[in-house]
């Protein structure tokens, strides 16, 4: 990517303020820790909304992506619909979780801390090996960092935090969503298109040929807890994710591309993330990366305009593991 490419921050900026001044009708709180950094609490104390996630994940996208809730289909009430026509940025340079961020007990009050930052923020402090590929480094007076977690993050992270993307206290903003919140489950899910093209660039994907994408997910009820909302929001992409990438580039590597994508190429597809997550001993680590990826993929190359599908949608494992009797 060119030097010129747009500012995910500034982008994001008109995005976050619309959410601020929707506080009340979102059910999220705003406040201030005591250095001047802005805290959205969007499930901790406050009980957020679906609607909240929602804007978070455009948020999170860095003003790249358009993300909205669609009417029943496939058998589930609530769908959410992704788009980008700038999907590598939207996704990768901004929305993806990739800054790792850690706390031990003696800096954090007794408890470790750790969380992956995703958002616009990312792209300002450049801490990932990812950045250099992209070839994007932002630059912006305001930063917003997403962070999927049930309690502020201490002194210490939010200090690193405003030290590698060079800002002022009163330049950041922290959004915080719980998994096992209204808000956290939408924002994931809503990752959708992000895990398809982490899943792209993974298998060598030449990521500068990806020209448009979309994609769509069942939205779970929130689970009980963090594991439970964890596993229902990986198997709603594993296992209900759709998505359409327009591609450039070697039509041949686009045909590959859309056989080797879904994750029904990984020997454990068919099980639950959390039976697998369980069984690798709650190690990410330790689990198929070929997993992660959509249920379902459309490849269509620009310029011979040929589309390629493979895969398919496990609503019956999905109906099996999120409904009661």
């Amino acid at each position: 990517m060119m030097a010129t490419e747009p500012s995910v921050n500034a982008l994001a900026t008109p995005l976050l303020q619309q959410l601020l001044q929707d506080a009340d009708r979102l059910r999220i709180t705003v406040t201030r820790d005591p250095a001047g950094v802005t805290l959205v609490d969007a499930g901790i104390a406050a009980r957020g909304s679906v609607r909240a996630g929602v804007a978070i994940a455009q948020v999170c996208m860095g003003g790249l992506g358009v993300v909205r809730l669609a009417p029943a289909a496939e058998g589930w009430p609530d769908w959410l619909h992704v788009r980008s026509s700038q999907p590598v940025l939207a996704c990768l340079g901004s929305q993806y979780a990739g800054w790792s961020l850690a706390a031990g007990k003696e800096e954090s009050g007794g408890r470790k801390f750790f969380a992956l930052g995703s958002g616009p923020a990312r792209a300002l402090a450049c801490k990932e090996p990812l950045f250099s590929e992209l070839g994007y480094r932002d630059r912006s007076d305001s930063g917003i960092l997403v962070l999927e977690v049930d309690r502020p993050p201490p002194a210490v992270v939010v200090a690193k935090v405003l030290r590698d993307c060079a800002l002022d206290a009163a330049g950041l903003s922290l959004v915080l969503t719980p998994t096992a919140s209204l808000a956290g489950t939408t924002q994931i899910v809503a990752r959708v298109l992000e895990v398809a093209l982490h899943r792209a660039h993974a298998l060598g994907f030449p990521l500068h040929d990806v020209l448009e994408g979309t994609g769509s997910a069942p939205l779970p009820a929130p689970g009980a807890d963090m594991l439970e909302a964890m596993a229902r929001t990986n198997d709603a992409i594993l296992y209900g994710g759709r998505v359409h990438l327009t591609v450039a580039g070697d039509p041949d590597a686009a045909r590959a591309l859309a056989r080797k994508l879904p994750s029904g190429n990984s020997p454990d597809h068919g099980r639950s993330f959390g039976e697998l997550f369980a069984a690798a001993g709650h190690d990410f680590y330790k689990l198929d990366p070929g997993l992660f990826a959509p249920a379902e993929v459309w490849v269509s190359h620009a310029g011979s305009g040929q589309t390629w599908h493979a895969g398919a949608l496990r609503m019956d494992l999905l109906h099996g593991l999120w409904l009661h009797a």
